[in-house]
């Protein structure tokens, strides 16, 4: 299984972002666009506050289940590292 990619860490982090009430400012209009033609954001009634779609919602949750596996698969590699340097050692 390959690493989670940088393009849906970034994403995960603007999700998170945008999830805790931080989102992107006017400045970044292309992303925010971007967001809304995904689906994964919408603005408010207000036109001015960027919230996440259910699909949103979902995709930041997918996207942290993925960080985690990750993680814990990275600490079994580890595990399996040192158990198989220890056994050489002794072995030795």
């Amino acid at each position: 299984m390959d690493p989670i990619s940088l393009e849906d860490l970034a994403l995960l982090d603007v999700l998170q972002r945008i999830d805790q009430g931080q989102a992107p400012g006017r400045h970044a209009s292309a992303l925010r666009d971007r967001l809304i033609d995904a689906a994964l954001a919408q603005l408010d009634e207000d036109g001015d506050t960027l919230s996440l779609t259910d699909a949103g919602v979902e995709r930041c949750k997918s996207l942290r289940h993925r960080v985690a596996a990750d993680a814990e698969a990275a600490q079994v590699i580890k595990e399996r590292e040192e158990s198989a340097a220890a056994q050489e050692t002794e072995t030795d």
